[in-house]
Protein backbone atom coordinates (compact mmCIF):
# COMPACT_ATOMS: atom_id res chain seq x y z
CA UNK A 1 0.00 0.00 0.00
CA UNK A 2 1.60 3.33 -1.17
CA UNK A 3 0.25 6.96 -2.45
CA UNK A 4 2.95 9.53 -3.93
CA UNK A 5 1.78 12.84 -2.43
CA UNK A 6 1.52 15.68 -4.54
CA UNK A 7 1.70 19.12 -3.21
CA UNK A 8 3.41 22.05 -2.89
CA UNK A 9 7.08 22.78 -1.65
CA UNK A 10 7.29 23.95 2.13
CA UNK A 11 10.33 26.50 1.98
CA UNK A 12 11.92 28.42 4.87
CA UNK A 13 11.00 31.28 3.86
CA UNK A 14 7.06 30.77 3.65
CA UNK A 15 6.91 29.69 7.51
CA UNK A 16 5.47 32.24 9.99
CA UNK A 17 8.15 33.42 12.84
CA UNK A 18 7.22 30.90 15.34
CA UNK A 19 5.66 27.56 15.61
CA UNK A 20 2.27 28.47 16.91
CA UNK A 21 1.55 30.86 14.62
CA UNK A 22 2.49 28.76 11.54
CA UNK A 23 0.16 25.78 13.48
CA UNK A 24 -2.65 28.63 13.26
CA UNK A 25 -2.07 28.59 9.45
CA UNK A 26 -1.68 24.59 9.22
CA UNK A 27 -4.85 24.24 11.53
CA UNK A 28 -7.32 26.60 9.51
CA UNK A 29 -5.98 24.57 6.44
CA UNK A 30 -6.90 21.16 7.70
CA UNK A 31 -10.31 22.85 8.73
CA UNK A 32 -11.00 24.21 5.63
CA UNK A 33 -9.87 20.51 4.05
CA UNK A 34 -12.41 19.82 5.52
CA UNK A 35 -10.27 17.16 7.73
CA UNK A 36 -12.68 14.44 10.00
CA UNK A 37 -11.84 15.98 13.97
CA UNK A 38 -8.31 17.90 12.96
CA UNK A 39 -8.04 18.32 16.52
CA UNK A 40 -7.35 14.89 17.22
CA UNK A 41 -4.30 14.16 17.92
CA UNK A 42 -1.87 11.17 19.17
CA UNK A 43 -0.66 11.62 22.56
CA UNK A 44 2.80 9.86 23.73
CA UNK A 45 4.08 9.57 27.41
CA UNK A 46 6.60 7.23 29.15
CA UNK A 47 7.24 5.87 32.85
CA UNK A 48 10.49 7.04 34.41
CA UNK A 49 11.50 3.88 33.17
CA UNK A 50 11.47 4.16 29.80
CA UNK A 51 8.11 1.95 29.04
CA UNK A 52 5.79 4.39 26.47
CA UNK A 53 2.09 4.71 26.04
CA UNK A 54 0.21 6.33 23.46
CA UNK A 55 -3.10 7.40 22.75
CA UNK A 56 -5.54 10.00 20.74
CA UNK A 57 -6.98 12.87 22.37
CA UNK A 58 -8.75 15.91 21.15
CA UNK A 59 -7.07 19.26 21.39
CA UNK A 60 -9.49 21.35 22.74
CA UNK A 61 -7.49 24.77 22.37
CA UNK A 62 -3.95 26.54 21.78
CA UNK A 63 -2.54 29.56 22.04
CA UNK A 64 1.26 31.23 22.17
CA UNK A 65 1.97 29.47 25.31
CA UNK A 66 0.69 25.87 24.04
CA UNK A 67 -1.40 23.01 23.21
CA UNK A 68 -4.43 22.16 26.02
CA UNK A 69 -6.15 19.10 26.49
CA UNK A 70 -8.25 17.29 29.61
CA UNK A 71 -8.45 14.27 30.99
CA UNK A 72 -8.53 12.45 34.23
CA UNK A 73 -5.28 13.12 36.09
CA UNK A 74 -5.54 9.35 37.81
CA UNK A 75 -5.58 7.87 33.52
CA UNK A 76 -2.38 6.27 32.77
CA UNK A 77 -0.81 9.67 31.07
CA UNK A 78 -1.98 11.45 33.93
CA UNK A 79 -0.06 9.65 36.23
CA UNK A 80 2.37 8.94 33.76
CA UNK A 81 3.02 13.30 32.79
CA UNK A 82 2.73 13.65 36.69
CA UNK A 83 6.54 11.85 37.27
CA UNK A 84 7.60 12.14 33.72
CA UNK A 85 6.44 15.92 31.89
CA UNK A 86 7.92 14.98 28.70
CA UNK A 87 5.34 14.75 25.98
CA UNK A 88 5.01 14.54 22.34
CA UNK A 89 2.35 15.48 20.30
CA UNK A 90 1.64 14.04 16.78
CA UNK A 91 -1.51 15.40 14.37
CA UNK A 92 -1.66 12.95 11.81
CA UNK A 93 -3.46 15.08 9.05
CA UNK A 94 -3.31 12.19 6.55
CA UNK A 95 -5.73 13.28 3.85
CA UNK A 96 -3.81 16.60 3.24
CA UNK A 97 -0.51 14.74 3.14
CA UNK A 98 0.81 16.68 6.68
CA UNK A 99 1.84 15.88 9.81
CA UNK A 100 2.53 18.32 12.96
CA UNK A 101 4.76 16.61 15.63
CA UNK A 102 5.10 18.43 18.88
CA UNK A 103 7.81 17.67 21.77
CA UNK A 104 7.26 19.81 25.11
CA UNK A 105 6.77 19.69 28.50
CA UNK A 106 3.24 18.82 30.23
CA UNK A 107 1.82 20.52 33.58
CA UNK A 108 -1.81 21.23 35.09
CA UNK A 109 -3.12 24.14 33.89
CA UNK A 110 -5.21 26.55 36.74
CA UNK A 111 -8.62 24.98 38.35
CA UNK A 112 -10.43 28.20 36.85
CA UNK A 113 -9.39 27.48 33.85
CA UNK A 114 -10.46 23.93 33.98
CA UNK A 115 -13.72 25.00 35.22
CA UNK A 116 -14.42 27.79 32.91
CA UNK A 117 -14.20 24.94 29.84
CA UNK A 118 -16.08 21.72 31.83
CA UNK A 119 -18.78 24.41 31.65
CA UNK A 120 -19.05 24.07 28.20
CA UNK A 121 -18.98 20.52 27.80
CA UNK A 122 -22.72 18.68 27.20
CA UNK A 123 -24.85 17.40 30.33
CA UNK A 124 -23.43 14.22 29.55
CA UNK A 125 -19.94 14.62 28.57
CA UNK A 126 -19.45 16.23 32.40
CA UNK A 127 -21.55 13.47 34.08
CA UNK A 128 -19.05 10.86 32.24
CA UNK A 129 -15.65 12.36 33.63
CA UNK A 130 -17.66 11.60 36.87
CA UNK A 131 -18.49 8.00 36.15
CA UNK A 132 -15.26 7.03 34.68
CA UNK A 133 -12.15 6.11 36.22
CA UNK A 134 -10.14 6.72 33.84
CA UNK A 135 -7.59 3.32 32.75
CA UNK A 136 -8.48 1.79 35.87
CA UNK A 137 -10.04 -1.60 35.89
CA UNK A 138 -13.81 -2.07 35.29
CA UNK A 139 -15.69 -5.71 36.11
CA UNK A 140 -18.34 -4.66 32.90
CA UNK A 141 -19.66 -2.21 31.54
CA UNK A 142 -22.98 -2.52 33.42
CA UNK A 143 -20.97 -1.22 36.08
CA UNK A 144 -19.89 2.04 34.12
CA UNK A 145 -23.54 2.13 32.82
CA UNK A 146 -24.66 2.01 36.68
CA UNK A 147 -22.58 4.80 37.90
CA UNK A 148 -23.47 6.79 35.32
CA UNK A 149 -27.15 6.31 35.64
CA UNK A 150 -26.67 6.93 39.23
CA UNK A 151 -24.96 10.46 38.58
CA UNK A 152 -27.73 11.36 36.04
CA UNK A 153 -30.48 11.07 38.97
CA UNK A 154 -28.41 12.90 41.12
CA UNK A 155 -27.39 15.86 38.59
CA UNK A 156 -30.64 15.67 36.03
CA UNK A 157 -30.03 17.96 32.88
CA UNK A 158 -30.60 21.26 34.61
CA UNK A 159 -28.79 21.55 37.01
CA UNK A 160 -25.17 22.16 37.70
CA UNK A 161 -22.48 19.48 37.72
CA UNK A 162 -19.42 20.17 40.40
CA UNK A 163 -15.93 19.76 38.59
CA UNK A 164 -14.18 16.79 39.56
CA UNK A 165 -11.22 17.19 41.63
CA UNK A 166 -8.95 14.45 39.32
CA UNK A 167 -10.12 15.91 36.37
CA UNK A 168 -8.42 18.97 34.25
CA UNK A 169 -6.86 20.67 31.73
CA UNK A 170 -2.87 19.27 30.43
CA UNK A 171 -1.63 22.29 28.88
CA UNK A 172 1.77 20.68 26.68
CA UNK A 173 4.39 23.64 26.22
CA UNK A 174 6.38 22.95 23.40
CA UNK A 175 10.44 22.88 23.00
CA UNK A 176 10.31 21.78 19.41
CA UNK A 177 7.63 21.58 16.69
CA UNK A 178 8.37 19.66 13.34
CA UNK A 179 6.04 20.62 10.25
CA UNK A 180 6.00 17.74 8.13
CA UNK A 181 4.87 18.06 4.41
CA UNK A 182 4.68 15.10 1.90
CA UNK A 183 5.95 14.60 -1.57
CA UNK A 184 6.66 12.20 -4.24
CA UNK A 185 9.36 9.91 -3.95
CA UNK A 186 9.68 10.29 -0.18
CA UNK A 187 11.84 13.68 -1.13
CA UNK A 188 9.11 15.10 1.90
CA UNK A 189 9.27 18.60 3.43
CA UNK A 190 10.90 18.32 7.20
CA UNK A 191 10.89 21.91 9.04
CA UNK A 192 11.53 22.00 12.98
CA UNK A 193 11.42 24.77 15.25
CA UNK A 194 13.38 24.28 17.79
CA UNK A 195 13.00 26.40 20.84
CA UNK A 196 16.83 28.62 22.15
CA UNK A 197 17.20 31.53 24.78
CA UNK A 198 16.99 33.83 21.70
CA UNK A 199 14.21 32.80 20.47
CA UNK A 200 13.02 29.73 17.58
CA UNK A 201 15.33 28.22 15.09
CA UNK A 202 14.32 26.68 12.07
CA UNK A 203 16.31 23.51 11.35
CA UNK A 204 15.16 21.48 8.19
CA UNK A 205 15.28 16.99 8.68
CA UNK A 206 15.87 14.78 5.83
CA UNK A 207 13.03 12.93 4.92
Amino acid sequence: MREQYRTTVLAEKDLAAGPMEQFTRWFAEAVAGGLHEPNAMVVSTATPQGSPSARTVLLKRYDRDGFVFFTNYDSRKGRELAVNPRVSLLFPWHQIARQVIVTGTASRVSRAETAAYFRTRPHGSQLGAWASAQSAVISSREELTDQYEELASRYPLGTEVPVPEDWGGIRVVPFAVEFWQGHENRLHDRLRYVSEDTGWRVERLCP
